[in-house]
Parts: structure tokens; sequence; C-alpha cells
């Protein structure tokens, strides 16, 4: 009889959100704008995403790089940056990993959804003695670990140290970075493609010129000159959005325009965008925004 290996499970597909994030303009030049400022490696991270944070980045510090090497030390890394996500809930959260290095996560949250988390981290709080550093050795041994002791002393008296009113300031930074990608994270969702197929190019200009019309994924499929099975796949594939949450995001990106009139009345905004009733408007803007339009407008006034 054969027997067949069972096959592990693939890994979780990470959110089309947090993925369009982390390639966006805005982030990629932030990421390099704080990297080079602070020489400290930045990463963006779903909650149960695999991986290191900082695994093989050009800032990665090199005594984790040397830990990475070993399976028992990257689960160590990889429990302490999930731990500190689990911590991050209401604001930045800041953990010792088992090595003494800082870890820090923000979140980047949308109403009351935690969407993603940037990271920053492997930086010592205090200029590192030999006493620690052989208690380092020791708590590692410990949890099976296993380094050579030359190369990894050298590198870990090599590790950034940043005092901590200075780390403070960069996790400041980096909230304010967390709140403004939650506020532009629609529009990033929306643009985050820029070189799309003809197809899918002639189809979001359609979209665009008739979005305050009744529109469905047929209709556009026949502007284009497809099939609607056809284009309702390819247009998944591109845009990482299903073609009615697409659509809804445009809408409500467009409401929040008029909103910004502070004599726009918020039911004829939506109207004027393409909503066909409130009840459907205000759900689709409460899930794309995080909170209700009145609540969005009055913040954007004060």
């Amino acid at each position: 009889m054969l027997y067949l290996e069972p096959l592990s499970a693939p890994p979780p597909a990470e959110p089309p959100l947090v993925e369009s994030l982390r390639h966006s303009t805005i982030f990629q030049e932030y990421q390099r704008a704080f990297t080079i400022t602070t020489g400290l490696p930045l990463s963006l991270k779903a909650f149960d995403a695999l991986g290191l944070a900082h695994g093989g980045t050009r800032h990665q510090n090199s005594f984790c790089a040397l830990m990475s090497a070993r399976s028992h030390s990257c689960s160590a890394c990889l429990e302490a940056q999930q731990r500190v996500r689990e911590c991050a809930v209401t604001g930045a959260r800041t953990l010792l990993c088992p090595a003494g290095f800082l870890e820090s996560a923000v979140p980047v949250v949308i109403g009351t959804q935690t969407v993603a988390y940037l990271h920053i981290g492997q930086v010592l709080p205090r200029q590192p003695s030999h006493a620690q550093f052989e208690r380092t050795l020791d708590e590692l041994g410990r949890r099976g670990v296993q380094l050579d002791p030359e190369r990894a002393r050298t590198a870990y008296f090599s590790a950034r140290v940043v005092d901590p009113r200075h780390y403070e300031a960069m996790l400041r930074m980096l909230g304010i970075f967390a709140r403004h990608l939650a506020v532009i994270s629609n529009q990033i969702m929306l643009t985050s493609h820029p070189v799309d197929s003809p197809l899918i190019a002639r189809a979001k200009a359609f979209i665009a010129d008739h979005a305050d019309e009744p529109l469905s994924l047929a209709l556009v499929a026949r502007a284009v000159n497809t099939s609607s099975f056809y284009f309702c796949k390819v247009f998944r594939r591109s845009t990482g959005l299903k073609f009615i949450d697409y659509v809804g995001r445009l809408r409500v990106e467009r409401v929040k325009r008029l909103l910004l009139n502070p004599h726009s009345n918020i039911s004829e905004a939506a109207y004027a965008a393409g909503f066909t009733s409130l009840s459907q408007f205000n759900r689709i803007f409460k899930r794309v925004v995080g909170e209700e339009p009145r609540h969005w407008r009055k913040k954007q006034t004060t």
C-alpha cells in the first residue's frame, strides 16, 4: 500500500489592505526615510503574519540575523513579535525579546479594527555589559539556542543602542504615521495598482465616469467587451477587491470629498455619489472608514 505524506496547510493569504499599504508609495517612502534617519528597520505586518518582521532587511541587527539562522531562536523571535502585536491593542507597545532587545508594535487602526502593525526594534535600551551578554547566552541556551560565542559577542556589542527617551519619540512618530495610513487606507486600496492591464484600466475609467449611476458587474463587463465570469476573476486579481467592494469604496471617497463642504447635506452627498439608500450608504461608509459619516465629518471641522 502506498502512503502519502499529509500536505501541510498553505500559509494564510495576507489581507489585501495590508498588502496594498505595504506596497504603497507613501509607506515605502516613509519606511526609507525612517530607516535612513534612525538606522532601524521598519516593517508593516498583519496580526497573523508569518516570518520574522525584519528578516533579511538591510538594517537588520547582526545579532538577530545570527539568531535567525537557528530554528530555535527563530521560533523565539517569532513568539516575541507575535506577543508584542497581541499587547498593542490600544497603542504602541514595547517588550524585551529573549535576547534582551526591544521589540515594538504600533497598531494601524481604522475605526475599531486594527488592520496592521508597524514594527520596529532590535535595539538595546542601554550599553551592554559583558555580564549582560553572558546572561543572554545562558537564557538562550536554556531555550535550546546554541550560538558561536565569539561571533555572538561581536554581533551583540555592535548592536544599535537607543536611549529610552529617543526610542519613545520614534514610537510617537510612528503613531502619527499609523493614523495617517488609516486615514488614507481607502485611497490606497483604490490606487495601489498603478500598472493595470488595458481591460482593467478601461473598466476603472468606466466605473469612475458612471459611479453616480446604477452599476453592476455585468454592465461593466459588457462595457469592456468581456464576459462577466472572466471580468470578475481578472478584476479581483488585479485590485484585490470584489467588484462591489471597489465601487463602494470609490463612492465613499466621493462622499468624503463632498462632506468637506460644511454646507453639504450628508444624505444628498450619499445619493450624489451613487448610493441608492441611506442604510446601504451608512453600512458601507462605516465598514470602510470605521465610523459613522457624521462623526467623520465632525473630525474634519474641529
